[in-house]
């Protein structure tokens, strides 16, 4: 098993590719069907009849999370609607030695959730009741299938809102959100979900049932909660998660400004917080991708503009203004001919629906298309941009590029046409090469996506074999069976099955030639 896995979202062609785990036997998760059997007889007696899901044709409906690229039917489907329930159905899954994989909306874009041939689905999207609110110390404790922007819905009306939005945020939960470290617009000043958890109600992949964090701002000892936020389902699955609530801001102002280039759009950013304002968001699209918003949702982005620059501004009405004024400065200072700013709630709306839409809105100028995702140092947005339009020029392979410009987080769409020969495999080598370039730029080879089954393989670019070792020690303290959400994050054969540390010599699976070492 070698080189890249894909990170195709297809609009168009429905394409099923064995992932890579299906073709590397772990230590723990031989196809055991009387396993699975034991663990759905227990759990019949313990959820309500609905709640148990073996049907094939209903399996299939959850054989793939956003990333539809892999697709694995589910032995086994259980949708839990308490933490009581939750719990057991792990603890079932312990005893039996079954791997079991967490899935809340499934909106994931790495496949973190796809499920396991030979293993149980535990979906959690029953479980949305937000169980405490406290205005006062603004907190909020939500079960983890609540959708994100439910608890902005639900604070509105005291003056507060969930910071953390990705994209999805209508329909996206914060169960998930939690297991991705989910980002969004408006993380460059707010920061990602690891940034607005204090507490997260665990279920153990023994099945025990924990507490790491709660109320309070901080605790000492380790920072456990820090390791849980962002580990993709590996170390348990969550049954409640304290998250922080943020006050409304006073002022919010939107400015939308039309580039030549997405030189000068870059350059306007890092001058814009070289300067010391830090804005809500600062989102960049390039022309190919207001292409696609504008034959989508007519956005009426600036005419022949070859890059765009959508900054968000909020916070007390004089602080506002002043950092309007410097927004507004800095980008015509480095080019912008059209600057925009929305008026009202109506205007904002139809600003940010063309940025919102992108991804879907490419299916319109391909049939296909990669939604990629890296990070880079927001200083190096000028060259890496350079670099990847090389890579289309040379290729021949499109390239759109939609990205939270003021953090680096890069959203490149690499479009082709899966009807015609080579096309997939020259854009996956192309999606690989970027990666390869936010490797090389000192960023890293996911921003807010997640590692999941996609991008395992290119774990090892990024880090060498002890800090491979060292991280697999650390699941394995939580993990020893290798049951919760086996096969992501690390390119196998390195396997929680295995015993941490170094190896000498050929790996037995190397030997028996059903899988590499990466």
């Amino acid at each position: 098993m070698s080189g890249t896995h894909g990170t195709t979202t297809t609009s168009g062609s429905r394409v099923e590719r064995t992932p890579p785990e299906q073709t590397a036997v772990t230590g723990s998760s031989d196809s055991r069907p009387w396993a699975v059997a034991a663990v759905a007889a227990t759990v019949r007696s313990l959820l309500p009849h609905d709640g148990v899901i073996t049907d094939h044709a209903r399996l299939r409906t959850y054989e793939c999370d956003g990333l539809a690229h892999y697709r694995v039917v589910p032995a086994l489907v259980v949708l839990p609607e308490t933490a009581e329930q939750l719990a057991a159905v792990v603890g079932a899954c312990a005893r039996e030695r079954v791997p079991f994989v967490a899935r809340g909306s499934g909106t994931g874009l790495s496949g973190g959730a796809l499920p396991r041939a030979d293993g149980v689905l535990v979906v959690t999207s029953r479980m949305r009741t937000v169980q405490q609110v406290r205005w006062r110390d603004q907190r909020a404790v939500v079960q983890p299938g609540v959708i994100n922007l439910e608890v902005t819905r639900v604070a509105a009306p005291h003056g507060y809102y969930y910071a953390p939005d990705p994209s999805s945020q209508q329909i996206c939960s914060i169960g998930g959100n939690v297991a991705e470290n989910s980002g969004g617009a408006h993380c460059l000043k707010y920061g990602f979900t690891t940034n607005h958890v204090l507490g997260v109600e665990l279920v153990t992949p023994g099945g025990e049932r924990v507490e790491v964090g709660g109320l309070a701002p901080d605790a000492p000892g380790y920072d456990l909660l820090g390791t849980i936020v962002g580990s993709e389902g590996t170390l348990g699955v969550a049954t409640a998660v304290t998250v922080r609530l943020v006050r409304a801001p006073e002022e919010v102002r939107t400015v939308l400004a039309g580039f030549a280039s997405t030189d000068d759009a870059g350059a306007a950013t890092s001058a814009i917080i070289g300067a010391g304002v830090l804005p809500a968001a600062i989102e960049m699209m390039d022309a190919l991708a207001i292409e696609a918003a504008e034959a989508a949702v007519h956005c009426d982005y600036p005419a022949g503009a070859g890059a765009i620059l959508l900054v968000e501004l909020d916070g007390p009405a004089s602080e506002v203004a002043h950092e309007f004024e410097a927004v507004t400065q800095h980008c015509r200072a480095h080019g912008a001919f059209e600057v925009r700013v929305a008026t009202d709630a109506v205007e904002r709306s139809l600003i940010w629906k063309g940025r919102k839409s992108a991804f879907a809105a490419v299916g319109r100028i391909s049939p296909d298309y990669i939604v990629q995702d890296g990070v880079i140092p927001r200083t190096s947005l000028p060259e890496v941009l350079r670099a990847i339009a090389d890579l289309s020029a040379t290729s021949g392979v499109r390239v759109a590029n939609v990205f939270h410009a003021g953090d680096g987080n890069l959203h490149p769409l690499v479009l082709f046409d899966e009807s015609l020969p080579g096309q997939g495999e020259e854009a996956e080598k192309v999606s690989g090469a970027i990666l390869d370039l936010c490797i090389a730029a000192g960023g890293s080879i996911t921003g807010e996506h997640g590692v999941g089954i996609d991008k395992s393989a290119y774990m090892p670019r990024m880090f060498n074999d002890d800090d491979l070792d060292t991280m697999q020690m650390v699941r394995c303290a939580f993990d020893p069976d290798n049951i919760s959400n086996p096969g992501k994050i690390f390119p196998t054969p390195r396997l929680c099955g295995e015993v941490p540390g170094k190896h000498k010599g050929a790996h037995p699976l190397s030997d028996a030639g059903v899988a590499e070492v990466f």
